[in-house]
């Protein structure tokens, strides 16, 4: 999609916007769509058509689909700059220090030694949350219960992470009005299903086996939307399914194995509880010529004994 083609889909999205047409809303959607399956952001694209200011101010839309869509691209395309940014050097456009040699030639100058890793707070990645970011959650929403589940999935965001305080935040409301906007929650914050479902994401973005959900979420590759509705199944690394796989494959030979065959007898006696319930298996365990030993349990007290 080219730049003129943009602009245009931005006149759209704003006449749209102030539209009381009762399929206003279904216009917008499709037009979001195009834009996310067809833009292929730049900051120069997005500085130049400013659709992404248009598509920011659809977050806070009337038609939650709408509004959780254009959230969505937003934090999508702000990722894929940053991370052009960070391909680039830090920014577009920067020159590469130089320096002069002795016979007047320029050649770049040493790269400097990286300092250790720190978020933008000054807080150690690994040491991250929301109290060491210095993040008021009291201001987020006027709903305590719903600052706290952003909060947590802050908390679970973040750590590890040295993306701006500001991006995390914005997908951490993404990511709990999407949780509130399940079927069954009715937006009630009281909810159990919304509690338990902002409770499992946490623990799944937690898990130290699975750095890797953190960051695909983290870098729009699942949308909040989607997030949300990932099944437990999904939520699992690679490697976890193949470890789960690989163990239900051993509970599958280990079954197929032949069971010791028993009988039960009505005759034989507990020596302990004097119950004639005992299940016995005979082997032969000395020479060819010798009777068989025979192993009993009392089905009755669980006592074993064997005789021949």
């Amino acid at each position: 999609m080219d730049r003129r083609e943009i602009e245009q889909r931005g006149k759209d999205l704003q006449k749209l916007a102030g539209s009381t047409d009762a399929d206003a809303a279904t216009d917008l959607k499709t037009l979001l769509k195009d834009l996310q399956k067809n833009v292929k952001p730049t900051e120069e694209l997005l500085r130049a058509t400013g659709i992404g200011k248009i598509v920011n101010k659809l977050k806070i839309y009337s038609d939650r689909d709408v509004g959780q869509l254009a959230a969505d691209i937003v934090t999508k395309w702000r990722h894929t700059v940053n991370q052009q940014k960070l391909a680039n050097g830090g920014s577009s456009g920067t020159a590469t220090p130089t320096t002069s040699n002795r016979n007047g030639t320029l050649s770049p100058m040493p790269a400097s030694k990286p300092a250790p890793p720190k978020s933008p707070a000054g807080v150690p990645p690994d040491k991250r949350n929301w109290k060491a970011d210095k993040i008021s959650r009291d201001s987020l929403t006027s709903d305590a219960s719903r600052n706290n589940c952003i909060g947590l999935m802050y908390d679970g965001l973040c750590l590890g992470s040295e993306m701006p305080s500001s991006h995390i935040l914005d997908l951490a409301k993404q990511v709990e009005s999407a949780a509130l906007s399940l079927p069954n929650v009715n937006s009630s914050p009281a909810s159990t299903i919304y509690r338990d479902k902002i409770r499992s994401l946490y623990q799944n973005l937690k898990n130290k086996s699975n750095p890797q959900l953190r960051t695909r979420v983290l870098s729009g590759e699942i949308s909040p939307s989607r997030f949300v509705r990932m099944t437990h199944e999904e939520l699992k690394s690679k490697e976890q399914r193949e470890v789960e796989k690989a163990i239900q494959k051993e509970n599958m030979n280990n079954a197929m194995v032949a069971q010791e065959e028993y009988s039960v007898s009505k005759t034989i006696q507990c020596g302990k509880c004097k119950q004639f319930n005992v299940k016995y298996t005979q082997a032969q365990t000395r020479s060819a010529d010798e009777p068989m030993t025979t192993f009993c349990e009392c089905m009755n007290c669980g006592t074993r004994w064997k005789f021949s």
